[in-house]
C-alpha cells in the first residue's frame, strides 16, 4: 500500500482523480475531531463523482485525540491497519452525510433528509453502485425508490460544491503581495483606539443598515468555533450567498479547514489583498464582538444571535425554493408533496423564532 498526503489543503476532485490513475482502492484517513469530518466530507464529495463500481473508496476516522502519526506511534502498524481494513465505506458515509440533522422519525425529517442525498447520489456516475443507493435512500426516506428518482429528476439541480471549492482557489491565486500587514483588534471601535489603516474611514452621518448576510459575517468573526458547530446545511447556505458574502464564507470555510479556529488577528492577515476584505473592514471596525475570550455569557449570547440570524436566513432559502417548486406543479405530479414539506418545516422555523423572541 501507499500513502500520500493533501499537506493542508482541501482535497478536491483533481486530486481524487490522480489517485485514481495509480489504483482502484483509496481510503481516506481523517483525525476524529470536528475538523476531521468536516475534511472528510469535503472529500466525499471530491470523491462521488469517481466512485464506479470497480473502485472502492473508505473512509477511516481515528480517535479524536489521534492523527495517523500518533495512532501509529502509540499504537503500532497493526493496529492501525485493522482500522484501515474496517474503514467505513463510501455507500454508509455518504448516507451518514445526507442524514445529518435529519429526524427520520418525522415526515419533515425525510423530506430534509433527501433534500441532502439528492446532490450526493446525483454525483455518482451511472451504474450498479447509483442504483443501489437509490432503493437504499428511497427505503431510508420511506419512497418508492421510481417516486424517489423521478422527484428528484422534476428538482432543479442546486449548485455543485466544486464551484466553492474553484472559487476559492482561484480567489487565492490572485491575491497580490503587497507588503507587512498592520494588525489591528476588533475591540478598537469599541474603545475608542485607532482603526487600521488598510480599513475604510469611519463612516459619518447615516450608515446603511447591516444585511443579515453582514450580521453572520460579523459574528462568525467575533466567534470562529461557532463554524463547528453549523450543520452542513448552513455551511452550504453561507458557501452559496451570492457575491462577495460566498466568496468570505468559502474562504473562511477553507481557512478552517487548513488551519482550525484561529485568533481574528490571523484572519485578518490572510484577509491582505482579498477582494472581501474591504467588506470585513467595514462589519469589523465598529465590531460587536462578544467581549473578552472565557466570558461564557457573552460566548452564548452570540451563539445565541447567529442562530436566529441563520434561522431566518434558513427560511427565506426554503421560501426561494417553494416558488421553485410551484413553478413545476403543471409537471410534477410530486410538486405539491414537496411544497408541504418545505412549509412544514418553515413553520418549524417560525416557531423556533418566535419561542427566541419570548424568551430573548
Amino acid at each position: 500500500a501507499n500513502a500520500v498526503a493533501t499537506l493542508g489543503t482541501a482535497c478536491t476532485p483533481e486530486h481524487v482523480q490522480k489517485l485514481f490513475r495509480f489504483t482502484d482502492a483509496v481510503v481516506f484517513s481523517f483525525d476524529g475531531d470536528a475538523a476531521g469530518r468536516r475534511a472528510a466530507r469535503k472529500a466525499l464529495d471530491a470523491a462521488l463523482p469517481f466512485a464506479t463500481d470497480v473502485r472502492s473508496v473508505k473512509f477511516l476516522f481515528l480517535p479524536a485525540e489521534h492523527d495517523p502519526d500518533s495512532f501509529i506511534r502509540e499504537h503500532g502498524a497493526e493496529a492501525f491497519a485493522r482500522f484501515v481494513a474496517e474503514a467505513t465505506p463510501l455507500s454508509r458515509f455518504m448516507v451518514e452525510a445526507a442524514r445529518e440533522g435529519c429526524d427520520l422519525g418525522t415526515a419533515e425529517g425525510r423530506a430534509h433528509m433527501a433534500a441532502n442525498a439528492r446532490p450526493l447520489w446525483g454525483a455518482l456516475p451511472e451504474g450498479a453502485l447509483k442504483r443501489q443507493m437509490l432503493g437504499e435512500l428511497a427505503e431510508l426516506i420511506q419512497l418508492d425508490s421510481r417516486e424517489l428518482g423521478g422527484l428528484w429528476a422534476a428538482a432543479p439541480a442546486p449548485r455543485a460544491a466544486a464551484q466553492r471549492e474553484e472559487r476559492y482557489q482561484n480567489e487565492s491565486r490572485s491575491r497580490p503581495d503587497d507588503g507587512p500587514f498592520e494588525p489591528f483588534s476588533p475591540q478598537e471601535g469599541r474603545r475608542g483606539g485607532r482603526p487600521s489603516r488598510r480599513g475604510p474611514p469611519p463612516a459619518r452621518g447615516r450608515t446603511q443598515p447591516l444585511s443579515r448576510a453582514d450580521v453572520a459575517v460579523r459574528l462568525l468573526l467575533s466567534q470562529p468555533a461557532e463554524w463547528d458547530a453549523l450543520s452542513h446545511e448552513l455551511h452550504t447556505l453561507l458557501c452559496e450567498l451570492p457575491g462577495e458574502h460566498g466568496e468570505f464564507f468559502t474562504w473562511f470555510d477553507s481557512q478552517v479547514h487548513e488551519h482550525g479556529i484561529q485568533p481574528w488577528a490571523a484572519l485578518r492577515e490572510g484577509l491582505r489583498g482579498l477582494n472581501f476584505e474591504a467588506l470585513v473592514d467595514r462589519l469589523m471596525a465598529p465590531s460587536a464582538a462578544a467581549g473578552p475570550e472565557g466570558d461564557a455569557a457573552a460566548t452564548a449570547e452570540v451563539a445565541a444571535e447567529l442562530r436566529n440570524v441563520l434561522d431566518f436566513m434558513l427560511d427565506e432559502h426554503l421560501k426561494a425554493q417553494q416558488t421553485a417548486v410551484l413553478a413545476t406543479v403543471g409537471s410534477d405530479p410530486q410538486a405539491l408533496e414537496r411544497y408541504r414539506a418545505l412549509e412544514r418545516r418553515r413553520l418549524e422555523l417560525r416557531q423556533r423564532l418566535a419561542r427566541s423572541r419570548y424568551t430573548g
